[in-house]
């Protein structure tokens, strides 16, 4: 199956914080890639770091790799692999106290800790409109989950359900509450949702009765509880100039759902060919199975002579019918001449010195004849036998 996946996420929110003050969200501030692929990224929370510049300050005491002791525990030109910087070479502490290296980086560098409360909350209410075209090739049959109308306004007021199965338009909390999942929560930390789209066309019946089936899941892991490697967020940044001309930025850590949008399917028609393949190849499968089977009986098994002996009858054709025609000249020799008539011998016209028997007494095996002694039986003229006094 070929198929393609076009995704267009609406929604507005309204926000007022100390980093940003009033703020405006629309698809263009949250919605991360904007093309609109089958994977997208929804931002429901998030840290700003705002004015960052380049300089020197201390690391983050979080970064176990920056705490020192002294100058030498920074050793200049280093990074913090973990961290945000390069040394410089000082150790910034206070006396009899554990000190944290300095660095030059992007400074101040990020302190602040995830909010508990998701920042767009109402993105619950936030809706997806996911378009799915699929094509089977081998039977050069296509359709689409968009019902195939010319009312501009009918995606605009839908909303899927039992009864509106080709509007996919979805709404984000729907989606995630289908998974057993809380939005809120969700939202707070982030988190992977994955929407399948399941296509099972029977082919012979109508295209009408072909229809997408939606399955919703998490995709992470739900398993972990509250562990440290739980959730989905990743960092970017926003640059600017000042009048100066000197470059500062706004970094931003974002927590959202990552939405992956997978299409599996399967089509079907009835065909004489395969049909026809199809049973040609379970009948040759019995035959070798059967063969197989009177192998294995035959020849490995420990009551192998007893299967042998009910299965083949051995027949001793030749040596039989010599026996019996032997026996039948013997008889014939010894027979004397009847004189009432011509014998049963010569009836026919012709001497039969030899009788072949196909049948004998307490003997159920077929003899066939020898053709070869038929062919050399030759005809007699009988003379009539003159009686004495007649």
């Amino acid at each position: 199956m070929e198929s393609s996946i076009i995704t267009k996420v609406k929604g507005v929110a309204f926000t007022n914080t100390s980093e940003f003050g009033e703020q405006i969200w629309d698809v263009a501030d949250y919605v991360i890639p904007p093309q609109g692929e089958n994977i997208f990224f929804i931002v429901t929370n998030l840290v700003v770091t705002p004015n960052q510049r380049r300089a020197t300050c201390a690391e983050s005491d979080r970064i176990p790799q920056a705490w020192c002791y002294e100058d030498s525990d920074c050793p200049p030109g280093e990074p913090v692999l973990t961290g945000n910087g390069v040394r410089t070479g000082r150790c910034l502490r206070s006396k009899n106290m554990m000190g944290i290296c300095e660095i030059y980086a992007w400074c101040p560098v990020e302190t602040k800790s995830r909010p508990m409360k998701p920042l767009l909350g109402a993105a619950e209410n936030f809706t997806v409109y996911i378009r799915n075209f699929i094509h089977f090739p081998r039977f050069n049959f296509s359709k689409s989950n968009v019902l195939n109308s010319r009312d501009r306004a009918f995606l605009k007021s839908c909303q899927f359900g039992p009864e509106n199965l080709y509007c996919p338009i979805f709404q984000l909390g729907y989606i995630v509450n289908s998974t057993g999942s809380n939005f809120q929560e969700l939202a707070a930390k982030g988190g992977v949702i994955g929407i399948q789209i399941m296509w099972d066309c029977d082919l012979d019946k109508a295209a009408s009765k072909c229809h997408p089936q939606y399955n919703f899941r998490r995709l992470d892991d739900t398993f972990s509880g509250e562990s440290i490697s739980s959730g989905y967020n990743f960092r970017f940044a926003r640059y600017y100039h000042d009048a100066a001309g000197v470059e500062f930025r706004t970094l931003l850590k974002v927590y959202g759902i990552r939405f992956v949008v997978m299409v599996n399917g399967k089509a079907g028609k009835f065909g004489i060919i395969p049909t026809g393949i199809n049973v040609a190849s379970g009948l040759a499968l019995m035959g070798i199975a059967s063969f197989f089977c009177d192998l294995i009986l035959v020849n490995f098994i420990k009551k192998s002579d007893f299967y042998r002996n009910k299965k083949y009858e051995e027949v001793r054709l030749a040596e039989s019918l010599q026996q019996d025609l032997a026996t039948e000249a013997k008889d014939s020799a010894e027979q004397p001449e009847t004189q009432d008539g011509n014998s049963d011998e010569k009836r026919n016209g012709c001497e039969c010195s030899q009788l072949l028997l196909s049948n004998r007494s307490g003997d159920s095996k077929n003899v066939n004849v020898n053709v070869e002694q038929m062919q050399n039986l030759q005809p007699v003229e009988v003379q009539p036998e003159v009686l004495d006094g007649s």
